[in-house]
């Protein structure tokens, strides 16, 4: 029977295989703030149960380390079960994260916070039901898809703010949900989901960028706006419902 940190594990799984870069037991293990060995031991209990698999499974070994040390630097992936789990789960965190803010009114870093704990007890009634009262929202309050009751997700294609060019525009689709403070920090500057967004400038030398927002311009470094992925095209009217509170 899976746990909720077993839960965990498959959901960061899960975030990390969207972005398109190789996924590691390192890199997970710096995405959940653990020891590579902590990480390692609970793949290894995933994939006893058929939720993971390790690609070129006979490679990676060093001579001397054992099976773990090689693991650590080889590629993790969802086997279907574990993907089916973590997208349910997602589906529950993200609908959880709509009726926290647009239902009780909660600021989208506690919505966060709050959905973590939700979408492990949600059952699949609740989470139906949720859905339908919400009128099956599309996104959460940070921009990302939501998973229908199938599990299909559309996913439309975005790039991070800091890759743009001196006057080049776009849409913020979605933030980086993972780091309550700069959530705090984008919404005081108004750069939510679905907000038009101009690069003015870009400093050189991994300078900061220059950006406009409406009438107001804000430098941002490049890590928080590697944190902002923008879309092509114009945001949509913000109205009830949507976006942090």
């Amino acid at each position: 029977m899976l746990t909720e940190k077993m839960e965990e594990y498959l959901e960061a799984l899960f975030k990390l295989s969207r972005e398109g870069k190789a996924l590691t037991p390192t890199r997970l293990a710096e995405y959940l703030s653990l020891t590579p060995p902590t990480v390692l031991d609970m793949l290894r209990r995933l994939e006893s149960d058929g939720y993971v698999r390790y690609l070129d499974a006979g490679a990676g070994k060093r001579k001397g380390h054992g099976d773990g040390y090689g693991r650590a630097k080889r590629i993790v992936a969802l086997t279907p079960r574990g993907e089916r789990v973590a997208r349910t789960l997602v589906r529950r965190h993200r609908l959880s994260e709509r009726f926290l803010t647009d239902v009780l009114g909660l600021d989208w870093e506690s919505a966060h916070r709050e959905a973590c704990k939700l979408e492990h007890v949600i059952s699949p009634e609740v989470e139906e039901k949720l859905a339908e009262m919400l009128g099956n929202p599309e996104t959460c309050p940070h921009g990302y898809p939501i998973p229908d009751e199938k599990g299909r997700m559309e996913e439309g294609e975005v790039k991070p703010l800091c890759d743009f060019s001196p006057d080049e525009k776009g849409c913020i689709a979605r933030v980086e949900e993972e780091e309550p403070h700069l959530l705090q920090y984008l919404a005081s500057l108004g750069l939510l989901p679905d907000v038009d967004v101009e690069v003015i400038e870009v400093a050189p030398f991994g300078g900061p960028l220059l950006v406009k927002i409406g009438d107001a311009q804000y430098a941002l470094g490049r890590e928080v706006a590697s944190k902002i992925w923008t879309r092509k095209g114009r945001g949509r009217a913000r109205g009830k419902g949507r976006g942090p509170h």
